[in-house]
């Protein structure tokens, strides 16, 4: 089943800075919403292959390295813990958005090779979900349902951006709210993983 924890983070993850959103963001600048769009079915495919791989392999590895995933909690709620910090650090400098067109070749790449992807694997999904199909898809199916919405709202951020016409919308109060999202999940995550150990 579920959960709307597993929901919340995957969600604020997504909403969360980084390599993908930025090209996203940097694509609704130059492009506009209408040709942008193009670009969510390679972030889509990049996760779905990355998160997989890594789900499976961890899963292969975990049996003979019982401790590995708690390790590899500890590990991510640390990430977060630093990907927060660095968000509140920066949310006042100016990002560069300022690339060459955005392909989708270039969104998947970034996307495949996203740090990001680790730490669902490892840490949001569900252990069960890497030996039990059922439980993968359903699971997989609700990811590939909020990536596709959250990744359209990165590419009206950027062209939002480029207007000014929504005061609030600003790269400082989207960092700093997800800063201090990431901090209150890494809490929960530190604590079950200390717990297994």
């Amino acid at each position: 089943m579920v959960t709307i924890f597993f929901v919340s983070v995957i969600a604020t993850i997504l909403l969360t800075p980084g390599p993908t959103n930025t090209l996203l963001a940097s694509s609704g600048i130059q492009a506009g919403i209408k040709k942008s769009i193009r670009l969510v079915p390679s972030e889509v495919f990049g996760y779905l292959i990355s998160i997989t791989l890594w789900g499976v392999l961890l899963q292969s590895v975990s049996q003979y390295l019982p401790w590995l995933p708690s390790v590899l909690k500890l590990l991510s709620a640390s990430y977060i813990i630093f990907l927060a910090l660095k968000l509140w650090k920066t949310s006042t400098q100016k990002v560069n958005l300022e690339q060459s067109t955005i392909t989708a070749k270039a969104l998947f790449c970034a996307t495949l090779l996203n740090p990001k992807a680790l730490l669902f694997a490892s840490t949001v999904f569900p252990q069960t979900a890497w030996s039990n199909l059922s439980i993968y898809l359903v699971h997989m199916s609700v990811f590939l349902l909020l990536i596709t919405p959250i990744a359209f709202l990165w590419i009206v951020f950027g062209a939002a951006l480029i207007s000014n016409k929504i005061k609030w919308l600003n790269q400082c109060n989207l960092q700093r709210t997800a800063s201090l999202i990431l901090i209150s999940f890494s809490i929960p995550l530190s604590y079950s993983a200390i717990l297994k150990l």
